[in-house]
């Protein structure tokens, strides 16, 4: 079997992102998309008891086209082409769930993790609404394929940007993208906001970036929520180190303001929202660096 994986992942994951970058970098900013990955390979089909229109519940649905203009704006923007429901790059590199595998896990693996409990570790066991992904076990040498050539090839990829970033502007500012069902399982239709900012309760950034996304996405008339009830996963938590001039922010968006969200078709919405978030990037690229005390101009 992991002979297999490896073959499917190089036949059809093979680059596993999209990173879409301005010949010139214009500013500090580095933008992440990194569940809205949408190739579902043969064999993870075959793995799976789901169809993949199950196996989208865990999708962030067309973020990365929501997103493609801010290579306009001279900024980069690494997409994940591999879907999270394959392979979670917003976890730690190892939080695998023993009750999935076959055989030992490696002495490092996490396996206690609120997120692993939860049948959402690094290779999730469920999708968002609680349905087993998989006909079986696993072997464990197929999570160890799946993280050397998606999830490590990811990171180092990102990580690249953020320190090339930093090295030529003095910071680098990740911003995450992700989308959030319009309301939790039993909970009132269109029960959540429009947006939520997760900055890990003010450690992941600077508080100024927080406040001035905030209220630059409130004055196009949409509801902004901070930290509640997403306050940044894993990807948050890593880059965000603003004493190393390392900051990352999280941006989660209702997903009934583009998508329908049972027949995963963009909806009329879509195109007035990528518009605002064109311009919400735009100004955010044009007027926050000087804020935090980033060189105005690479080197």
């Amino acid at each position: 079997m992991p002979e297999r994986e490896r073959r499917s992942i190089a036949a059809e994951l093979d680059p596993p992102m999209v990173i879409l970058a301005p010949h010139v970098q214009a500013g500090p900013f580095v933008f992440c998309s990194p569940h809205s990955g949408r190739v579902y390979t043969e064999l993870f089909l075959e793995q799976s008891r789901l169809d993949a229109r199950a196996l989208r519940k865990s999708e962030d649905c067309y973020v990365d086209e929501l997103l493609a203009g801010v290579a306009r704006l001279g900024v980069p923007l690494i997409s994940a082409r591999f879907p999270r429901a394959y392979v979670d790059v917003n976890r730690e590199p190892y939080e695998l769930d023993p009750d999935l595998f076959d055989g030992p896990l490696p002495p490092f693996a996490n396996t206690q993790s609120v997120r692993v409990v939860g049948g959402l570790g690094t290779i999730a066991r469920i999708v968002a609404d609680n349905e087993e992904i998989y006909r079986g076990r696993l072997p464990v040498g197929v999570a160890i394929e799946r993280i050397d050539r998606l999830y490590k090839p990811f990171h180092a990829a990102l990580a690249g940007l953020l320190e090339e970033t930093r090295r030529r502007f003095g910071v680098a500012i990740l911003i995450d993208c992700h989308s959030m069902p319009s309301s939790p399982v039993g909970q009132p239709a269109n029960s959540r906001p429009d947006f939520v900012l997760g900055d890990r309760f003010g450690t992941s950034c600077d508080s100024k970036l927080t406040r001035f996304l905030k209220d630059t996405i409130a004055a196009t008339g949409h509801e902004v929520h901070v930290n509640r009830p997403y306050a940044g996963g894993f990807i948050t938590e890593h880059y965000g180190r603003p004493g190393r001039g390392f900051h990352a922010l999280q941006v989660e968006i209702n997903r009934a303001l583009y998508l329908d969200e049972s027949t995963f078709a963009r909806n009329k919405g879509f195109d007035a929202l990528a518009a605002t978030l064109a311009r919400v990037f735009a100004r955010l690229v044009e007027d926050f660096p000087g804020l935090i005390g980033g060189r105005a101009a690479a080197e």
